[in-house]
């Protein structure tokens, strides 16, 4: 019986058996939504949820790429329950009007926060004048995340797994100056705005404490994705993309996995960082990870949380249960 098996054993069992999707449990009547879910890990994560009988909301910037991703569904995931949401996580008004209707009415019982950008050539800005990655993979997902609490306030165990990087470890994502305000730089940009998902996580965590609803942190290790569009243009981000392709990136397939498992498996905690279990974390089944350091710091939690509702304009309350 699982019950009589402690969790430091139950974490070993998982281990050994190398959990796969195929160990996901029926999710019939549960509703989720993946931000990116036109390409990639995105797609890959939202069809192994519809696999298992999950409703699951497509959420992406352009109209025509999700109505695609959507026809493909069907196609692989005959009788999949699916709807197209239009998001553009670089406009706050976007962003709220996305999420007005199901904070209105629906039950989410998953928020997958997937979509990203990465190695922007130079500064840009987001319709409301924020550093367009940060804005983007930090900044956008906290909005909507905030604006869709009522809908994830109905489920009774809701998740909000947020996708994270390895870069996430990286000095240069430090969280000072997160606007890239006194300089900027591509990937340290980006390690920034990854940073800031753990560290978004792990306070959203705390601010869930007590209740049945768990938020879950996630790098998928390498993979060779969409999200790679903007690094031909730099000089570093070309040596990790011409590296990690002949050594280290995985497919889509294999890097939604540490998604899958936060988003299911039963004996996932609040507040986890979880990544692959294999050489350098770069593939391989998910495992419980090393945080990177000071991401599990209240102070900094408090003031990202603090930053991002100055920045975002959006007040993010977490009532208790």
């Amino acid at each position: 019986m699982l019950s009589e098996v402690n969790e430091h054993s139950f974490r070993r069992l998982v281990m050994v058996r190398h959990w796969t999707p195929a160990d996901i449990p029926d999710l019939n009547g549960l509703t989720a939504l993946i931000t990116g879910a036109n390409s990639g890990i995105g797609y890959r994560t939202a069809q192994v949820l519809a696999e298992h009988g999950a409703r699951v909301l497509l959420a992406g910037r352009r109209p025509d790429s999700l109505a695609d991703a959507a026809r493909r569904l069907r196609t692989d995931v005959p009788g999949a329950r699916s709807e197209t949401v239009e998001l553009d996580l670089g406009d706050l008004t976007a962003v709220r009007e996305a999420a007005a209707p199901l904070a209105a009415g629906e039950t989410l019982d998953l928020l997958i926060n997937n979509a990203g950008v990465m190695d922007v050539p130079e500064r840009r800005l987001t319709r409301d004048g924020l550093e367009l990655t940060v804005g983007t993979n930090h900044l956008g997902h906290f909005a909507l995340t905030a604006h869709l609490m009522p809908a994830l306030r109905r489920s009774s165990a809701a998740r909000v797994v947020t996708v994270s990087a390895l870069a996430a470890a990286w000095r240069s994502g430090d969280l000072d100056d997160l606007m890239s305000e006194r300089g900027y730089r591509p990937m340290s940009a980006y390690a920034k705005s990854k940073r800031a998902n753990v560290v978004f996580t792990q306070e959203l965590a705390r601010r869930l404490a007590g209740s049945t609803h768990r938020a879950v942190a996630v790098h998928p290790g390498s993979a060779v994705t969409n999200l790679q569009r903007h690094t031909s243009t730099s000089r570093t981000g070309r040596l990790l993309v011409a590296l990690a392709s002949r050594t280290l990136m995985g497919s889509a397939d294999g890097a939604a996995w540490p998604s899958l498992y936060a988003a299911t498996h039963p004996a996932v905690a609040s507040g986890s960082y979880l990544g692959p279990a294999g050489r350098d974390q770069t593939s391989g089944a998910p495992k419980a990870v090393r945080l990177p350091a000071g991401a599990d710091d209240p102070e900094l939690g408090a003031w990202l949380w603090q930053e991002s509702e100055r920045l975002t304009n959006v007040t993010f309350p977490v009532p208790q249960t």
